[in-house]
This record gives structure tokens, sequence and C-alpha cells, in this order.
């Protein structure tokens, strides 16, 4: 997978306006996202996961990169000193997605009625960072790659109970699994599911505007404007 950087500049935010992460001081930085490389960035990234998931009371048991799989992107947030984000998108393929193991059924009645399928997992924000502008940017890159790359039309995330109404909220997730007992980190999860087309929406809407008049992350993606030269980058390097 060709890395593709994307520099931006975070401005300030209120810590209170988010109610998961717990982002704590406001700092204003240049950071880039970019797809991990084992060689520079296993280490960094396996400490990160562990570090954030360990204050939040979880227990991953699996924080390798997974570089060679090419159904696992794993991007990351970084500055000049140290990597501060990261996430795994998982595509759908002969082997499901990690979501299968505790939600068959309802992935199941998800590819019944056509969606190709896509989930996060490995989310992990150091909460020093700016909170809206890294998380966004991880997550629109992560759109570029499952949505316009990959095709994919829906895309699932198993969190902790506690954390679901943030993605509720702030992406417009919804509740499709109940809560069941995940053995990747030791916790209680449920499932929540996104048809793309609300992401496709929103991006086209608030993508790159900042508005602190909408209550949603979609202001700190990227513009549409952005996200094409990205697109097309990334779509000349497969």
């Amino acid at each position: 997978m060709h890395p593709m950087n994307t520099s931006v500049r975070a401005s300030p935010f209120r810590p209170e306006e988010l109610e998961f992460p717990e982002f704590g001081t406001n700092r204003t930085t240049t950071y880039t996202v970019e797809c991990a490389d084992p060689h520079r960035h296993d280490h960094a990234v396996r400490l990160l996961i562990e570090r954030m998931y360990e204050w939040r009371g979880l227990a991953p048991v699996d924080t390798d990169l997974h570089a060679t799989r090419p159904d696992r992107i794993t991007l990351v947030a970084s500055d000049e000193h140290e990597i501060f984000g990261t996430v795994t998108l998982g595509l759908d393929g002969r082997d499901g997605i990690l979501a299968d193991a505790l939600y068959p059924e309802e992935l199941d009645r998800l590819r019944s009625r056509g969606a190709r399928l896509c989930e996060l997992t490995r989310l992990a924000m150091d909460t020093r960072h700016n909170a809206k502008e890294v998380l966004g940017a991880l997550l629109h890159l992560v759109y570029i790659h499952g949505r316009l790359i990959h095709g994919v039309t829906d895309v699932v995330i198993e969190v902790h109970p506690r954390h679901a109404g943030f993605y509720q909220r702030m992406i417009g997730f919804s509740y499709i699994g109940e809560e069941r007992i995940c053995p990747r980190v030791n916790a209680p999860a449920v499932l929540l599911h996104l048809e793309l087309a609300h992401m496709d929406e929103q991006i086209a809407l608030y993508g790159g505007t900042g508005d602190p008049g909408v209550r949603t992350l979609y202001p700190y993606f990227l513009s549409p404007e952005e996200q094409d030269r990205i697109f097309l980058s990334l779509s000349s390097a497969h």
C-alpha cells in the first residue's frame, strides 16, 4: 500500500464538547496521516493501543500491525515527535471480518441485502492532542480507502456500550447488535452500523468547514476538494 501523507493545521477546541474520547490539553499542531509502515510504526502503534485501551479499562489481545494482509489497512496520525492516533480498516471477504465472531447473524443480514462491508478496529487516540481534527482526518482517510477505492457501502464497529453514544451523535452510527463480551478486549461490546451514503452526504455538506454550529465530526473531515486530490493520488498508486 502506497503511503499517503496529509498535513493538516489543527485549530483549538474545547474538550468538554466531546464525551468520548476524553480529550485533554488542546494545542495547535501540524500532523501527518498515512498508512502504517511496519518497519517504522509497529512498536509505536502497539504501545499507543495498549496504553489508551488500558487507560479505559480494556485489555487488547492483538495489537500487532497486519501489514501483509491486503484486507487490513492501518492508518496513523503523527507529528515529528510521536504517533498519537491510529485506526485499522478491515475489508469484508472470504474470511469475513472480525465482528463476525460475535455478530454473524447481524452481518449476514446486511450482506443479504447487498451491503459491501468494512469494519473499524483498533481505534486509539492520545488524549493530549487535538481531537476533532485528528479523528476527522483519520476517519476521512479510512473513508477514502474503503468507500472510494474499494467500493464498500456499509461500515460497522464494535464499541464499549458507554462509548456508543459518541459514535451515534458525532458520526451517525446506529445500534444493530446487542451487548456481548468481546474476547479481543475482554470487555462488553455492542455492534454499530452506518450506511456510507450518510457519510457521503455529510462530507459534501460540511467537510473542511470547521463549522462549530454543526455538532458532529463532519466539519472536521477534509474538504471535498482535498478528498478528491488524495483519492486521485492513491488511485494512481494502485
